[in-house]
């Protein structure tokens, strides 16, 4: 959140597998459904954004033991969500009453009134992380348990200090200077023993106050998508945007 003009932005970074079919899924609105925009393969959405400004996003962490009486969702979560929520405390309150509680993964969620939450399953108990100094980041361990894996984390840190010094300089903050913290986070395609290749599929940057959102796949300045979310949530028709070369 820009601490001088209020304008709130989202930016991640999807690490997978290069081979997966990506794509863009636009659902329109409905009687009982808002329309939402989010990104992922396999009718899973990995991340997105509704018509009434929250977002959210999701990052694989170290396996945790299940909480009793809570569960897995076993559909696409993130459409769900953005189907039916308008705020962050809607979307808590949404996974409560489903008894969800992930095991494997933490969760993000923002909205337009700048208020964003990381929520994390641990030692048997709900644990949030609400925005501080106007940002929230998150990247593949555990804020409430550091020390359960993948910390320290190179990529937090930079993306900690690219927004600090951003901050620091003065100029005016857009939704490029912020997507460009990200520069140290993206992960360079890299083949593992079996051949198959993984680095950063897609980088999503999203401006919430003015519903703007740009999508780069596979770290290209040329495959860039860009999208007016207020006219694409206006249309009556769904649409999917396959993410290619």
């Amino acid at each position: 959140v820009d601490s001088t003009t209020g304008k709130i932005y989202a930016v991640n970074s999807e690490d997978y597998w290069l081979d997966v079919d990506a794509y863009i899924q636009i659902e329109p609105r409905s009687k009982k459904k808002f329309s939402r925009l989010w990104y992922g393969w396999e009718n899973f959405a990995q991340g997105g954004i509704n018509e009434k400004g929250l977002f959210f996003d999701a990052a694989v962490t170290p396996e945790q033991e299940r909480l009793k009486g809570y569960g897995n969702p076993k559909n696409n979560l993130g459409d769900k969500i953005l189907a039916h929520c308008s705020t962050v405390k809607e979307a808590l309150m949404f996974l409560e009453k489903e008894k969800i509680a992930l095991n494997k993964s933490h969760l993000m969620f923002g909205d337009k009134t700048g208020e964003a939450v990381v929520v994390e399953w641990v030692d048997g108990e709900r644990k949030l992380h609400w925005i501080k100094d106007h940002k929230l980041i998150m990247t593949n361990y555990l804020l409430t348990d550091p020390e359960a894996g993948n910390f320290p984390c190179y990529r937090y840190k930079s993306i900690e200090e690219s927004i600090s010094e951003m901050e620091k300089s003065g100029e005016e903050i857009n939704l490029l200077k912020v997507g460009n913290t990200f520069g140290q986070a993206v992960q360079l395609p890299r083949e593992n023993e079996e051949g198959r290749v993984g680095g950063t599929v897609y980088t999503s940057f999203i401006d919430i106050t003015d519903n703007k959102f740009f999508l780069s796949y596979k770290l290209s300045n040329e495959n860039v998508i860009k999208l007016d979310l207020n006219t694409e949530f206006n249309k009556t028709k769904r649409q999917t945007i396959k993410l290619k070369k």
